[in-house]
């Protein structure tokens, strides 16, 4: 890995997203070859994330005023299916991988994120910053993919300084992980779940916070959250990268406590429950307060 991009120097706010990755024939069949020939070109992970943050960093820096994506270099992440990252599947070591896709669909992205933008109490300030001759010339381009490949899942969220405890809901502390190092730092630590254990916990979740905290956001943010992964392939993974934040929180008990408080708020547990919540707290607060740093 090259450069202090992808090791979070370049003075960006911390990223972490939600993926899910699907088997190739989740998606329609004339978008498969170029899915699979996009995966093909991947060379690394590093690789793909240091290609998506310099192709970023070079959209906010060109002359014309137009921040958004053109679609014309769309990557598209690859990993495994379970059977095969555990080695356990029944072909033994030597059988064919079943391989996962998880496009990154930026130009959708894209006007998801300037839609809630212009929505939010910021929206003034991005009128300023997007300039509505380029919100419309970038509508056509989302209008061009819409007619060109239909319905369409939106395979990636995101979320800047610090995750949303609903995604927390989705993983348990014996779920796959891989956590990235390099000089002394940790780039970013990665959480896998098939998504059907993913949407189990999801739901659980949900039925249990309806009946003891129905006034909750998280309830309304983990009912979204379920809507999201049933859109999806039963045999596709869900994968939860925290990005730069991992080397201030990691190793990271989030998991855990969103299931203990659950738990604890289920049998009417308050004091465990509020237990659970100052543990979240006390990791997270000082994340999302940076946001407002000077």
């Amino acid at each position: 890995m090259t450069g202090n991009l992808y090791r979070g120097q370049a003075g960006l706010p911390f990223s972490s997203t939600l993926r899910v990755y699907e088997p190739l024939e989740a998606f329609p069949e004339e978008q498969r070859p170029a899915i699979q020939a996009a995966g093909a070109r991947t060379a690394s992970r590093a690789a793909v994330e240091n290609a998506e943050l310099l192709a970023s960093l070079g959209r906010i820096t060109r002359s014309g005023g137009d921040p958004f994506p053109t679609g014309r270099t769309d990557l598209v992440r690859v990993t495994t299916a379970p059977a095969a990252q555990d080695g356990a599947s029944d072909g033994g070591a030597d059988a064919e991988p079943v391989l996962l896709y998880c496009p990154s669909q930026l130009v959708l992205r894209a006007g998801l994120a300037a839609n809630a933008l212009m929505e939010g109490i910021h929206g003034p300030l991005a009128e300023l910053l997007i300039p509505e001759e380029q919100r419309d010339k970038h509508q056509e381009r989302i209008d061009q993919v819409k007619a060109r490949d239909g319905s369409i899942r939106v395979h990636t969220r995101a979320s800047t300084w610090g995750i949303p405890f609903s995604w927390f809901s989705l993983f348990m502390e014996s779920d796959h992980k891989d956590v990235v190092e390099a000089a002394g730092r940790i780039l970013t630590v990665r959480v896998w779940a098939p998504i059907t254990e993913a949407l189990e916990r999801a739901r659980y979740a949900v039925a249990n916070l309806a009946l003891a905290a129905p006034d909750l956001d998280m309830l309304d943010d983990l009912a979204q959250l379920t809507e999201w992964l049933e859109q999806f392939h039963m045999e596709s993974m869900v994968e939860l990268d925290y990005g730069a934040v991992a080397d201030k929180v990691y190793p990271d008990d989030s998991p855990m406590d969103i299931r203990l408080g659950i738990e604890c708020l289920a049998e009417g547990d308050m004091t465990g429950a509020a237990a659970a919540y100052r543990r979240l707290a006390s990791r997270w607060i000082p994340i999302r307060q940076l946001a407002r740093a000077s």
